[in-house]
């Protein structure tokens, strides 16, 4: 019999052990509980290098207490003692790093914009914690088939949102693709947080003309501040300069008009 491998990730402790408990009465399935991102992120990276990762994660929604607004920025696998990670973010990183683990959101309540949210970090399922155990056998299982599961009270507000955040993304990315390639450069190293003479040094030019960039790149997005055009460019899809590289205008390559990441 193939067993499913599950890792419960709640920061309340008898919640993650009692549902742990009910998981491993299961025949074919092997559980075990983190009680935070960062040790999550530790019990992947242990169990892939022992060759029996994880099949699925269920997460707290609320782990960490922030469910409201947009998610913090998603540390690395190596990075996890940085910071805390809300289940969301969490669902991202895991989804980038290791996309074959499939996430499933456990949520105390009804929440449209969160679930979209957790949909376009990579989780495959929405559910209510407080479900029948059966109910959530059928929904691990059923993500491991690929399929998508939410409640159906969910759907409506869900599509909603995902429609609306299509919106803003297609808008963002028409604002993004108005600026010229240089312009796109600077972009990416603000979404870096590099300041003017990182970014004249990175890209060999003087602050002043960097200066003359920047005021242009936030004319041209419509916004007033570098902290907006950095929500703006990331809602269109734009990284930040890989810090590894060395002249940004030597390495950037665009295809269809956007950046290639």
């Amino acid at each position: 019999m193939a067993r499913i491998r599950v890792l419960v990730v709640d920061d309340h402790r008898i919640f993650a052990e009692s549902l742990a408990a009910a998981l491993a009465a299961e025949p074919d399935v092997d559980v075990s509980a983190a009680g935070s991102g960062p040790a999550a992120l530790r019990a992947l990276e242990r169990a892939a290098a022992e060759g029996r990762g994880y099949d699925v994660l269920l997460v707290d929604a609320e782990l960490g207490g922030l469910t409201n607004g947009e998610p913090p920025a998603v540390p690395a696998p190596r990075q996890e003692e940085a910071a805390a990670v809300d289940g969301i973010a969490l669902v991202a990183g895991v989804r980038a790093a290791r996309p074959a683990v499939r996430s499933v959101v456990l949520a105390e309540k009804d929440d449209p914009r969160a679930a979209a949210r957790a949909l376009q970090a990579g989780a495959s399922g929405w559910v209510a914690k407080d479900c029948s155990l059966q109910r959530l056998l059928s929904v691990i299982r059923g993500v491991l088939r690929d399929e998508t599961h939410l409640p159906p009270a969910l759907l409506t507000g869900v599509l909603r949102e995902l429609t609306a955040a299509r919106k803003h993304r297609t808008e963002s990315e028409r604002l993004v693709e108005s600026l010229t390639p240089r312009e796109r450069e600077v972009l990416r190293c603000m979404v870096a947080g590099l300041g003017r003479k990182a970014v004249a040094e990175r890209l060999f030019l003087s602050p002043h003309t960097v200066r003359t960039h920047m005021q242009n790149v936030l004319g041209k997005l419509g916004v007033h501040s570098t902290l907006a055009a950095v929500a703006l460019a990331r809602r269109a899809g734009v990284g930040p300069a890989d810090p590894g590289t060395g002249a940004l205008g030597r390495d950037v390559v665009e295809r269809g008009g956007q950046l290639a990441q």
